[in-house]
């Protein structure tokens, strides 16, 4: 009766709480996949002095290459590379805070661009957990890494359809069962890659998943001359606001063009919505153009 009742108390207990791991991403083989995968990847995550590409710099620059096979499967991880800038100008309190980075740890420092930029070309493609903010920043900086493949482990992978909550790397990564440094470049590369190595209960792999949404052409719908008064109405749909073209903008699927074609043409360029154009401005994109302004 007594180990009966042990084993209930233990089995609440497993129940109850969860054991996550500390993040140690070792460089080498990581003993899955079939062999040493054919394909790599790049993992990039950056730190800047604001939110503003256009007037601002980047302090930290961080990438770490990793090898995959035909199933998405990382095989092999390569050494990290990190690098720390001074912007020229003081590092505000906040950002200080956010990245742990002080102006004398940046002093008289510099990313090595032609390092950086060999890297970065040596790859198949670029993924950042927020390709729509590192990209240009990226692009700004390294002239000769413009151009290239982006993908984004945040808006394409469908998370909450896997059983996550949140798009955050950091709870992701939590949910995955570890935990990390959070918030400098070189840690938040490493959080990356691990959640890339993340198995669905389908079988698949996060990256696998990943390179399937983001290797597909897809549309960017701008509406232009949008009347003020369908702006909620083109939020709920997904749009979001682009404060530098200062248009409502939105990616569908290569699928789902002629759906938002007539979605728009009903809602925000019918007579009575009182448009400022005939209809929106539309791109069509792929992952060498994706994620830019």
């Amino acid at each position: 009766m007594a180990d009966m009742e042990t084993a209930r108390a233990s089995s609440a207990g497993a129940e109850d709480h969860r054991v996550i791991s500390r993040l140690d991403l070792k460089t080498g083989p990581t003993g899955q996949g079939d062999g040493r995968g054919r394909h790599v990847g790049i993992a990039i995550d950056v730190e800047t002095t604001g939110l503003d590409a256009g007037s601002g710099a980047i302090i930290e620059l961080a990438v770490r290459r990793f090898r995959y096979d035909a199933d998405g499967v990382i095989t092999d991880v390569d050494q990290p590379y990190a690098w720390v800038e001074d912007p020229g100008r003081p590092i505000s309190a906040e950002i200080t805070a956010l990245t742990g980075l002080s102006d004398a740890d940046v002093e008289g420092r510099f990313i090595d661009e032609d390092a950086a930029e060999r890297l970065l070309n040596s790859a198949s493609f670029v993924v950042a957990h927020n390709s729509a903010f590192d990209r240009v920043w990226v692009e700004n900086r390294l002239e000769g890494a413009r151009g290239l493949n982006w993908v984004c482990s945040m808006a394409q992978v469908d998370w909450r359809a896997r059983g996550f909550d949140g798009r955050t790397l950091g709870f992701l990564l939590m949910q995955a069962g570890y935990f990390h440094g959070g918030h400098r470049a070189d840690a938040d590369v490493d959080a990356l890659i691990q959640l890339l190595r993340h198995r669905f209960d389908d079988g698949r792999t996060a990256l696998s998943v990943l390179l399937d949404r983001g290797s597909r052409p897809s549309w960017l719908f701008r509406a232009r001359g949008a009347d003020f008064s369908v702006k909620d109405l083109l939020r709920e749909r997904g749009y979001r606001w682009n404060a530098e073209r200062k248009m409502w903008c939105r990616e569908v699927a290569d699928e789902d063009r002629m759906e938002e074609e007539f979605w728009l043409a009903g809602h925000v360029y019918d007579f009575a919505a009182r448009p400022k154009a005939l209809g929106p401005d539309v791109e069509r994109v792929t992952a060498r153009s994706r994620f830019l302004p």
